[in-house]
């Protein structure tokens, strides 16, 4: 597949360019990633001298659910967090940058493309999820193989991180983006439930909950030979935590960002460990009624596995595609600080 793509950052909800609300929260903070075992007590940061702030951006999406476990157990740390909601990961990108927020949730693809622009102040702390992405087909739709896209109608929304990732799978596959038709939906991920129900489109590529709602409601199915996580460019992983790195150069809120790390991985893996508090943590977090989530659990593991190889890889596809103008895979190990993760990761 050798056709450079155009990329254009889509908004997923119609009208939403920055649209963020900003919901304060007393949080002693924390990280999104768990190690096998978990952070252990015995290694617990000690709670700062004095409350240190620090802002959160976030996507609501269910793959960032331990978040609403943070504020009961993290208090002890003295750490005050201020969390803003934003609608794409696209857009905590641009307000990290500009030093606007202390951390936010990103795409992995954002790391390579934050580099290739120029941008110094986005820097990898570690992954969040990691889930099975199966292309979503119209009820009366057989999809067995991934050549049976060619001449079907796909939902997709390009330069989003499942887009990345269903483009990586179809080069590694052989199987060349034109022979299928490409319907770019606007708006939120449900235009393209709506499209599929209508029989606008054969099949989608999305994200939770659009992925698992065809299959819920009765008209759509998983085509389960067709699991685009599988690429070795870009990987299962479904988002990254990222600082910005004047936070991390100043002492203090460095100091804040390390039990942000701590806590959460403890939190992740409790909510690995405990099957009912997964389904309970992913309905609080979201909103969700309770079939939806039970779905979506059936494919989501709350488990690390970013790597500097790993997004190396993807800045690598990504400038291949036309999507970057420079590979910036050998400017990466500067913006990929894992340390934090490492440290309690047991």
């Amino acid at each position: 597949m050798t056709a450079k793509f155009r990329y254009e950052e889509r908004p997923r909800t119609a009208g939403c360019r920055w649209r963020a609300a900003a919901v304060p929260f007393l949080l002693a903070v924390g990280l999104l990633f768990t190690g096998s075992l978990g952070a252990s007590a015995a290694d617990a940061p000690k709670p700062l001298d004095a409350s240190v702030k620090i802002v959160l951006g976030a996507v609501n999406s269910a793959d960032l659910s331990p978040v609403a476990l943070m504020a009961g157990r993290l208090k002890k740390f003295n750490v005050e967090l201020n969390i803003v909601k934003f609608v794409r990961y696209a857009d905590a990108r641009t307000a990290l940058a500009a030093g606007s927020l202390d951390l936010a949730t990103l795409g992995p693809a954002d790391l390579p493309i934050s580099v290739s622009r120029g941008i110094k102040n986005v820097v990898a702390l570690m992954g969040f999820s990691t889930s099975h992405k199966y292309v979503v087909a119209r009820k009366d739709v057989k999809l067995e193989k991934w050549s049976d896209l060619c001449g079907k109608k796909i939902g997709v929304a390009p330069g989003s991180a499942v887009w990345f990732q269903f483009v990586a799978t179809l080069k590694e596959e052989r199987v060349n983006y034109s022979c299928l038709t490409p319907i770019q939906v606007q708006g939120a991920g449900n235009n393209m439930n709506i499209a599929l129900k209508r029989g606008d489109i054969d099949a989608m590529v999305g994200w939770e909950p659009f992925e698992s709602t065809p299959v819920v409601e009765g008209y759509g199915t998983w085509a389960m030979a067709l699991d685009y996580s599988r690429s070795k460019a870009v990987g299962s992983q479904l988002g990254m935590l990222a600082g910005a790195a004047a936070s991390l150069n100043d002492p203090k809120k460095k100091a804040a960002i390390e039990r942000f790390v701590y806590a959460l991985i403890g939190a992740t893996a409790e909510v690995e460990r405990d099957p009912k508090l997964k389904i309970d943590v992913i309905r609080d977090y979201t909103g969700l009624g309770d079939e939806i989530v039970k779905h979506i659990d059936k494919n989501m593991t709350f488990t690390p596995t970013l790597s500097l190889d790993q997004i190396q890889r993807e800045a690598k596809l990504l400038h291949e595609l036309g999507i970057t103008a420079s590979d910036s895979s050998g400017e990466l190990v500067a913006y990929f600080q894992d340390e934090l993760y490492r440290k309690y990761a047991k």
